[in-house]
């Protein structure tokens, strides 16, 4: 994809423009300071806390009332008879709780267990069976109509790359707008800072990407 040096995305911009969209629009800003629970690091940064809605672009938006620590006791190893009838084409369970996504192959034989990032408030979730139905290395990213009604100072288009918010590997849901996806901000991982999609680390969504298929269950609760 040849880049337009007209549209180009400028990552410094757009965050200035959220940070100022913060300071104007949402609560005061927030210092937010601890350990990531995933990655071992002292995280110390200013977060405008919005009420609703966080962009999966952007400043890092999240729910600041909740200890991200408690989620890595959370996870656990889930059977996934109570869950599904079968694990034909494979199958993904998403706890919104543990922030985890456990992935079982269709004989059975290989189990996975990934931290995720989660829906930043309830208006935003959605739950319940859906399934995966395209598969995009590089996924381009663009707003939904709803994001860009209440942020019309976002850009239209991002092009695959480092600015991209979906990362290096996106799973399309057969739910519109509703992606399993990678994330270049691993700061989000682990917490409440979505739009409605799932985010995993890149190196994680790289094997997500390989381990499943169009047809893959989902199931989001």
């Amino acid at each position: 994809m040849s880049a337009n040096p007209s549209s180009a995305f400028s990552r410094r911009r757009f965050l200035a423009a959220s940070a100022a969209l913060g300071a104007a629009g949402l609560a005061g800003p927030v210092a937010a300071q601890g350990v990531d629970p995933w990655t071992g690091q002292m995280l110390r940064r200013i977060l405008p806390v919005a009420p609703g809605a966080a962009p999966d672009a952007g400043v890092v938006q999240v729910d600041a009332t909740q200890d991200n620590r408690r989620n890595v006791s959370s996870f656990r190893m889930h059977d996934w008879r109570p869950y599904f009838t079968t694990l034909k084409n494979g199958a993904i369970l998403v706890d919104l709780t543990s922030r985890a996504l456990s992935f079982w192959s269709e004989d059975g034989s290989d189990f996975r267990l990934f931290p995720t990032s989660v829906p930043v408030s309830p208006d935003l979730t959605r739950t319940g069976r859906t399934e995966i139905i395209r598969k995009v290395e590089g996924p381009s990213w663009a707003p939904t109509p709803e994001m860009k009604k209440r942020n019309p100072e976002w850009p239209d288009f991002v092009p695959p790359g480092p600015d991209n918010p979906m990362g290096t590997h996106a799973l399309w849901l057969s739910w519109q707008y509703y992606r399993i996806h990678g994330t270049h901000d691993t700061r989000k991982i682990g917490r409440k800072s979505s739009n409605g999609c799932i985010g995993l680390y890149n190196e994680h969504i790289v094997q997500l990407y390989n381990l499943t298929k169009v047809g893959t269950q989902v199931l989001i609760m």
